[in-house]
């Protein structure tokens, strides 16, 4: 297709159901079920970003071992991504979802019970793992209830998911009883209502066989996609790297510029991030999705060339400010990637190709996160890290800048707007 001529997608996509199935749930509820579940999923794992501080003063945890707790769910989300993104295609949407509810609560109990870092390490693979192979599942999941509403749901609700985990549980911390503990059983909760309205949906596939062949690990690309994934993959890997430094080392760098040990402050940054990302994801849905991608990086620029001056000038109002610039970057140049590519996957391909900018993301957000922990300990310390993480990031960004303006002719054939596909 051609950016001048669209072809836009208003209806509601069918549904299939097996006739022996009983009463489900009406797609609308379904649908944003389904955006729950990506919500609960990744606010559990910004959950434990205001507890490093605790951890660290119990059991005498290092920064190159917080930032390895950290990568280590990165990589374990990979995994699952690359070897059971594609099982919903084959199994249906909902056997895979119920597997990876139980399986994330499990990663609930065990970091409720945690004594110490290897258990952290447990709880950090169990739940990365769940929550790789929940992702394309939910993801494919709102695609094929509703196209439209699905690309935008895919960009708006992991940011709010890890901006609302990352405060609310530093809210719980600082206010509420047995905070290593209270923040992982309510979580638990919600799995538990959301299991029961994943076991009342309509199956929106009808299972195939090949299952087991989606094991191993397959990182072809359909055709129609591949040049939309190469314009948009340096973006998505640029705003999940500077998502992990906010994670992993923005609670400490944040308690000193604002000299408290107060874990609200250090849950602060992450939910400023993500929050107008999200916010900026939610205002820009209906924009050219090459124009949304453009900004979210020279926001991303901006944004972290302000926090940078703010740290070298010790100034917290200035370095919350750059972060939601930064923000917006994050929230735009996500969804920028993800409508770029999603609109032109067939049904049967949707799962697995979500799963695939997924592994871009996490490999972002987990290994430079475990970089920087080292090289606090091991290199400059906190302020210098921070320095060279922001410059990193500026730079992969602006190398994706300029790719993106050398493609005119993979630019145009982008889709224009949030409902335009091939």
């Amino acid at each position: 297709m051609t950016e001048g001529s669209p072809v836009t997608v208003t209806e509601t996509m069918t549904v299939t159901e097996p006739a022996r199935s009983g009463k489900r749930l009406p797609t609308g509820v379904a649908f944003y079920l389904l955006a729950s579940i990506v919500i609960s999923f990744l606010a559990a794992s910004s959950a434990p970003t205001p507890l490093y501080a605790i951890y660290q003063a119990k059991w005498g945890l290092t920064p190159v071992a917080t930032t390895i707790v950290f990568g280590i769910y990165a990589l374990a989300v990979l995994t699952a991504l690359l070897t059971l993104g594609r099982l919903s295609d084959h199994l249906g949407r909902r056997p895979v979802l119920l597997a990876a509810i139980g399986v994330q609560a499990i990663a609930m109990v065990v970091f409720a019970t945690a004594t110490g870092e290897p258990a952290l390490i447990v709880a950090r693979i169990v739940q990365g793992l769940s929550t790789g192979a929940a992702v394309g599942a939910i993801g494919a999941g709102m695609l094929d209830i509703d196209r439209v509403r699905g690309t935008i749901a895919n960009s708006v609700a992991p940011g709010i998911g890890t901006a609302t985990g990352a405060l609310v549980s530093a809210l719980v911390i600082q206010y509420l009883p047995a905070p290593t503990h209270l923040i992982y059983l309510a979580l638990i909760g919600v799995f538990a209502l959301q299991a029961i309205g994943v076991a009342s949906m309509r199956e929106t596939v009808t299972a195939k066989p090949g299952a087991l062949a989606t094991l191993v690990p397959d990182i072809r690309l359909p055709r129609a996609v591949r040049v939309p994934v190469l314009v948009a993959a340096p973006v998505l890997f640029a705003v999940w790297a500077l998502a992990g430094f906010y994670a992993s080392l923005g609670p400490a760098l944040i308690r000193g510029l604002v000299g408290s040990d107060s874990v609200v402050f250090g849950g602060l940054g992450l939910f400023v991030l993500a929050g107008v990302a999200a916010l900026s994801t939610a205002l820009l849905y209906n924009r050219p999705a090459a124009r949304v991608m453009a900004l979210g990086i020279v926001a991303l620029i901006l944004g972290v060339t302000t926090t940078l001056l703010s740290i070298a000038l010790s100034s917290p109002v200035g370095f919350f400010i750059g972060t939601a610039i930064a923000g917006v970057g994050f929230g735009s140049g996500f969804q920028g990637g993800i409508r770029t590519v999603m609109p032109l996957a067939e049904a049967h391909e949707r799962a697995g190709l979500l799963s695939l900018l997924y592994v871009v993301c996490y490999a972002g957000m987990g290994g430079p996160a475990v970089i920087a922990g080292f090289l606090v300990v091991h290199a400059g310390g906190l302020l210098d890290t921070a320095r060279e993480y922001g410059i990193a990031v500026m730079l992969l960004a602006g190398l994706a800048l300029i790719g993106l303006v050398r493609r005119p002719s993979a630019s145009a054939g982008l889709p224009n707007r949030v409902g335009a596909v091939a």
